[in-house]
């Protein structure tokens, strides 16, 4: 894909896939996806452990290899240069020193955007980490380290925040006030697209893409889906979606 010369416009779609699909070695884990991310919403990405999420997510920040299709971010190529400084990414597996203290990540991470570290402090608060910023990593619970590998996303401020599975593991205390927190970087302005499997998050967010053996099996807002298919749940609408795609 080309890179766009000059600035970008301001693009109403945070995200744009167009037929994208990823071959790993002999299997097709991503197949003809498409659908936008409107700017500035919280859209979840929801579907079974090992149908394809953490591909399209790494796709879409353009670390992953044999993409095929077209993948625009912000109005430029995934992985375009500019995106460096735009978009957070939060992989599934927490990559965090555990022989640093909380605050000496920050100011690696920071280090590696290019950007200084006063910003580290404005983010340990907003993650609510300020008061273990001289705790080493492997001293941190497992909700500790989860917040402090978003604080490390949220660093460069970024348009679009891509997380997958930030919720995994953690217990109901710790999932809400992570979707709190994520409710209130939308309303300053940042795109969110969440991975996750727990169907029952996915009411907390403003839409959400269904995904099943590496495609997109339906898309909608929560009440969108559960009216289409009769359903209480988005869980039921999704077995219902199933269910239905299996028949025909």
């Amino acid at each position: 894909m080309e890179a766009i010369p000059g600035d970008a416009a301001p693009a109403s779609d945070a995200i744009t896939l167009t037929g994208v699909s990823v071959t790993r070695g002999d299997r097709r884990v991503v197949s003809d996806f498409t659908t936008t991310v409107p700017a500035g919403s919280v859209v979840g990405l929801l579907g079974p452990s090992g149908c394809g999420k953490s591909t399209l997510m790494r796709s879409i920040v353009g670390v992953q290899a044999n993409v095929e299709g077209e993948v625009t971010v912000l109005g430029y190529p995934a992985g375009h240069p500019r995106l460096r400084t735009e978009v957070g990414y939060r992989a599934q597996d927490l990559s965090l020193y555990e022989d640093l203290t909380v605050w000496e990540n920050i100011q690696y991470f920071s280090g590696l955007l290019r950007i200084g570290a006063a910003n580290g402090r404005s983010v340990l608060d907003t993650v609510k980490l300020s008061p273990f910023q001289n705790q080493r990593v492997d001293r941190l619970s497992g909700g500790q380290r989860a917040r402090l590998s978003l604080a490390c996303a949220l660093l460069n401020e970024p348009r679009l925040l891509v997380l997958d599975e930030p919720t995994v593991g953690l217990d109901p205390v710790l999932r809400r006030e992570l979707w709190e927190m994520f409710a209130t970087l939308t309303r300053r302005g940042t795109t969110l697209l969440v991975s996750s499997h727990v169907m029952d998050e996915a009411e907390r967010c403003e839409s959400l893409l269904l995904m099943r053996n590496g495609r997109l099996l339906a898309e909608g807002s929560p009440d969108d889906l559960t009216a289409k298919t009769w359903s209480q749940t988005v869980e039921e609408a999704f077995l219902a979606l199933i269910e239905d795609r299996d028949n025909q």
